[in-house]
């Protein structure tokens, strides 16, 4: 496998098929706009001006100009057999994209950078041991969660001194960003085995230093992380986890497991998806005694008898089945130092006070909030945080939908969270209610039981999100057309856009089924099953 520019004859002269689909222009990665010295000609705002080969460029119009800032765009070509390291192909129409490769180009989710701050800033973000170059410098990666991350600073560019990134948030010199490893998508041309990045990845480099790089270090860093997905001939595999298979597979192997999140993150709904059955201990309500069992005094026999605490006893008698179960502390952060000094004991023992051992088919999960989450939260002790293995819950709009869509929400939460997913997580202010992914629960229920009655949004998720939410929907119901999009286009959508598409053709699919129909399936399956839903659920099916 190798790296190259594509030549002016490939993009302006009889051209490569791919391009004559979707054009020459090229949209720009978070990295490319953090790494790119913007000249004034740099963006239209989505594009951005990527370099050819022998002194040619495309300017972010997808037209041939001399261009004195340029991204990267990169080009591989494929060896014989190479083939088989291409993962997740799609074919829309002529247009066939693959993945390979991961590449640190998208910021990362807003629920997350507070939490990566914070622990990069007290030097708590664990190294991988791997490295990426950017823009000529050598970075290390983090890891957050089961997520891979770098920390990058915007030096200069923009425009004043600012660059606004894919997901709206605004950077301005000076500031750090933190990048997440994603999967690379690219444009493939089996016959004559190219692949073109869908985006311009990164920028800061002049031609000569860009083909070194994408001819050594990039190829390496690349070829690295997509080896991750692979089986290996050693015996051994690395595999992609979400939340809930990272949480089974520790429980499985009897690794106790704590899962920090917000409040109404869900970390007990994932819980119950592993076990229905877990046995729940709020540790909050808990005191050493109560966790325990009780010394009590027994006159007859001048003797002081340990009572066995209740939630052993009902912990013994689930267990009954020999299954695996759940003991969920939950909490573990708000409970008292010495609260959680017996827990530890429990923890490290499998033993509650020195007398009665857990059963053996007994597995536990502790969850809690971090301090600055939580007045009333305290930190872990080293010795018990070191006892789990560690699960960051984020919850996003993105993961939320088919959870949402699973458990039947009312249409209009949805629907508003598709196309305004800032007010997933709204500020606590402790004078009005607010929003978070448990509430717009509770919004679902209220609304299902009214007849989607608006008025009664404000005492749950406060009055700023209660009017947007009016807003949006009167705003709505003046919608008139759905517009034309080819499968290029389509294909370029985000997730969070492709569900604000298929809401748009839930709006009008009573005035013209067939158009928003046909729209929506070009989408693909996911966002069909939704509409499908949606469209069910609005017509009182």
């Amino acid at each position: 496998m190798r790296s190259i520019f594509l030549s002016r004859e490939q993009v302006f002269g009889q051209g490569l098929p791919l391009l004559e689909t979707i054009g020459a222009a090229a949209p720009a990665t978070d990295l490319a706009l953090l790494t790119a010295v913007d000249d004034g000609f740099l963006t239209d705002e989505l594009c951005i001006n990527y370099y050819l080969d022998q002194g040619c460029c495309v300017n972010c119009f997808g037209r041939e100009d001399s261009c004195a800032v340029c991204a990267v765009r990169p080009v591989l070509l494929l060896d014989e057999g190479e083939e088989v390291l291409l993962s997740r192909k799609q074919q829309d129409g002529s247009l066939t994209t693959v993945e390979y490769g991961r590449y640190p180009y998208t910021i990362l989710d807003g629920s997350l950078r507070d939490l990566a701050a914070r622990e990069y800033a007290r030097g708590a973000l664990p190294k991988t041991g791997k490295q990426v170059h950017i823009a000529g410098k050598s970075h290390p990666l983090y890891r957050l969660g089961a997520k891979e991350i770098v920390c990058v600073a915007f030096e200069e560019g923009g425009v004043k001194g600012f660059v606004r990134l894919s997901d709206g948030t605004v950077v301005g010199e000076g500031e750090e960003v933190f990048l997440e490893m994603r999967p690379v998508r690219w444009l493939y041309d089996d016959q004559r085995r190219l692949l073109l990045s869908c985006m311009a990845l990164f920028a800061g480099l002049s031609r000569e230093q860009a083909l070194d790089y994408l001819q050594s270090n990039f190829l390496q860093e690349l070829a690295a992380e997509s080896e991750e997905d692979l089986p290996t001939s050693g015996g051994f595999c690395l595999r992609e986890h979400d939340e809930l298979s990272l949480i089974r597979a520790y429980v499985e192997a009897d690794i106790p497991v704590f899962l920090h999140g917000l409040s109404g993150d869900g970390k007990s709904d994932r819980v119950r998806q592993i076990d229905p059955l877990a046995l729940d201990i709020e540790l909050v309500n808990e005191t050493p005694e109560t966790i325990n069992g009780r010394a009590v005094y027994n006159e007859a026999r001048n003797e002081i008898v340990d009572i066995k605490p209740v939630w052993l006893i009902k912990l013994e008698q689930l267990c009954e089945d020999g299954k695996l179960h759940i003991l969920f502390f939950d909490e573990l952060t708000n409970a008292t130092k010495q609260t959680q000094s017996v827990i530890f004991k429990i923890v490290l023992e499998r033993f509650v006070n020195n007398r009665w051992p857990l059963p053996p088919n007994a597995r536990i999960v502790a969850a809690g909030n971090d301090r600055s989450e939580s007045s009333a939260a305290h930190d872990l002790a080293e010795p018990l945080f070191g006892r789990f293995a560690h699960i960051y819950i984020r919850t996003t709009v993105e993961n939320w939908m088919p959870w949402a869509v699973e458990h039947k929400l009312n249409p209009y939460v949805m629907e508003f969270l598709a196309n305004n997913d800032f007010y997933m997580r709204t500020p606590y202010t402790g004078t009005e209610g607010h929003a978070d992914p448990r509430r717009w629960e509770m919004v679902s229920k209220v609304l299902d039981k009214s007849g989607n009655d608006f008025s009664l949004l404000a005492p749950i998720v406060g009055h700023e999100t209660a009017d947007a939410f009016v807003r949006f929907f009167k705003a709505q119901q003046q919608l008139e057309t759905l517009g034309h999009y080819t499968d290029a286009e389509l294909a370029k959508l985000s997730v969070s856009r492709r569900y604000q598409l298929a809401q748009q053709c839930l709006y009008l699919s009573a005035a013209r089924p067939k158009e928003a129909q046909a729209l929506v399936t070009r989408l693909g399956n996911e966002y069909l099953a939704w509409f499908e839903y949606m469209l069910q659920r609005k017509s009182g099916l």
